[in-house]
């Protein structure tokens, strides 16, 4: 039974770990959920004070990761039509691999702007603001998930 619950515990670490890139999957809480899993297991077990950290965390981050590019977005001189069109390019850039997923809420964010009638200058620079926000929050959650990939490998070594 062990073996089984380090294994799915370390898909749900790997999955978390994709989905801080991927906006579909909850990378966090999927990260999180993978270390709980382990801790069930007769091999490994972490501490209440530890489990209890990681979920503050995980709470934060997923808060963080929401706001940050709503941030970003508006201290550029963004309005809530770029904040749709960042988070729509986000999703459009899914479908284009990597590179999509990187440029799609800039692209979204400007269109949104631009269509909220700001003139290209404005609406560049409150797209560079969700560009921003977007990167902060994706590495903070990629940061995220590689310390639950590390206490995932060090608790089986």
């Amino acid at each position: 039974m062990d073996l089984f619950l380090i294994i799915i515990a370390g898909i749900f670490v790997i999955i978390g770990f994709l989905g801080s890139v991927l906006p579909i999957l909850p990378g966090a809480p999927l990260s999180y959920l993978g270390l709980v899993i382990l801790h069930f297991t007769q091999k490994v077990e972490f501490t209440s004070n530890f489990l209890i950290l990681w979920a503050v965390i995980v709470i934060f981050i997923q808060i963080f990761d929401a706001v940050i590019p709503i941030w970003g977005t508006k201290k550029f001189g963004g309005s809530k039509r770029g904040v749709w069109g960042s988070t729509l390019g986000l999703i459009a850039g899914m479908f284009l691999g990597p590179l999509g997923i990187i440029l799609g809420p800039f692209v979204g964010a400007l269109i949104g702007e631009l269509s909220a009638n700001k003139n290209t200058k404005d609406a560049v620079r409150a797209a560079f603001g969700a560009f921003l926000g977007f990167i902060i929050g994706t590495v903070s959650k990629l940061v995220v998930a590689g310390f639950m990939i590390y206490y995932y490998v060090t608790a089986l070594i």
